[in-house]
């Protein structure tokens, strides 16, 4: 079996119904691979395709490599025309979400496909049937396993890249989306703030809202890299609780948690990492990642042998773009000028290093708080992204 070269994907291209396809169910290491490379060759001839790492995703979906595996299940499936792979699916069976949120509720995730709709519609009927076998009765996607990981569908802004942790795809999958009869659940925006627009009132507040924070025993500080496990622990006792009322919330496990951590260890900037700590106990921590999606798309097919490796290590001090990856206080201290300090703060700190666009996603369309403390700092929403639904 082989991939198969696709034209590039824009936003003129034509999708069609051609013949049906062969659906197989990912069960070898083989499979795995051709999985996790179909991507590559389907935006082998889009310049603003990002390779995610092979081997970040190869353990991403390995049962025994990464945690969420520890509480529920999946199964990948291939779309083959010809014995050329022509599209994919995940379907997801994400027992914790169900347990807290007290719902019945399957995802798909992982999706890529050809302009095809007989291959699209194909691969969700599998995924459908799947988990309806698990006793679900509803389909919810693109999820890549939760809303703890990357998730939803690009609708809008398709003229850049997308950044570190976010998700991309070409504009024909909406059309494809649309013909397998899903409904909106709810819309994202990314926001984009660039330093020559940022407005300055959050630098000129800051001290002032400092000193009063001060007051109440709350302190502002940088997240401490030589306690880094203690602070991690901390951290997730704050996110599992201030993010709880979110959309498809699911508190994410210890386990998940510290595999998450350790991977943006290695590429935190503890200056752009910030916690509001009140007598030893965080209460609420702001998280901005430098973009390494600036280095990645460089990095061919995701190896990071034999010259991947290198360009991540020259390329990551270069960045000059960072994305906003969680604010959050925990519910007894909002609105006392935590989050604006926290904005302050990565202003400051991103002047200081040179950083010349931060984007601050995902942020629900309903979410008035959130949208008009960052629409106060100039920011522009540049992206939407959509999750969507359907009874099986």
């Amino acid at each position: 079996m082989d991939t198969i070269q696709t034209p590039s994907v824009s936003a003129t291209t034509t999708v069609v119904r051609g013949s049906a396809p062969v659906i197989e169910q990912v069960s070898t290491k083989q499979q795995m691979k051709l999985f996790i490379d179909f991507p590559h060759d389907l935006y082998s001839n889009d310049p603003l395709y990002v390779p995610e790492l092979f081997i970040a995703q190869r353990d991403l979906l390995t049962p025994g490599k990464h945690p969420f595996h520890e509480h529920s299940e999946l199964q990948l499936f291939l779309a083959l025309r010809d014995k050329k792979v022509v599209g994919r699916i995940a379907a997801i069976n994400n027992r914790n979400h169900n347990a807290f949120n007290g719902t019945n509720d399957g995802f798909f995730g992982f999706f890529e496909c050809i302009p095809d709709l007989t291959v699209s519609n194909a691969l969700f009927d599998a995924a459908a049937e799947w988990l309806k076998k698990q006793g679900l009765s509803t389909i919810i996607g693109p999820v890549n396993f939760s809303t703890n990981e990357t998730c939803g569908l690009l609708i809008e802004g398709f003229d850049s890249s997308p950044v570190v942790m976010m998700t991309y795809n070409p504009p024909y999958y909406i059309e494809l989306i649309k013909a397998a009869e899903m409904t909106v659940n709810v819309t994202l925006i990314a926001w984009q703030v660039t330093a020559e627009a940022v407005e300055d009132k959050p630098l000129r507040m800051m001290q002032m809202l400092e000193n009063r924070l001060a007051q109440r025993n709350i302190v502002i500080r940088k997240i401490n890299l030589k306690k880094f496990d203690e602070e991690v622990v901390k951290i997730r006792e704050v996110y599992n609780k201030a993010w709880d009322k979110n959309f498809g919330f699911v508190p994410m496990t210890d386990n998940e948690f510290a595999y998450l951590a350790k991977d943006l260890k290695l590429i935190m900037d503890p200056d752009l990492c910030i916690v509001a700590e009140k007598e030893g106990q965080i209460i609420g921590f702001s998280l901005c990642i430098p973009d390494l999606n600036k280095v990645l798309i460089k990095v061919r097919r995701g190896r990071l042998l034999p010259t991947g490796l290198f360009k991540i290590l020259l390329g990551k001090s270069k960045i000059k773009g960072v994305r906003v990856i969680a604010l959050g206080v925990l519910e007894p201290f909002r609105k006392l000028g935590v989050e604006a300090v926290f904005y302050g703060r990565v202003i400051k700190e991103g002047r200081r290093k040179g950083i010349n666009v931060a984007e601050a996603s995902w942020i629900l369309e309903q979410n008035d708080l959130m949208n008009s403390a960052i629409q106060a700092v100039n920011g522009v929403p540049y992206k939407r992204y959509r999750i969507y639904e359907k009874a099986i």
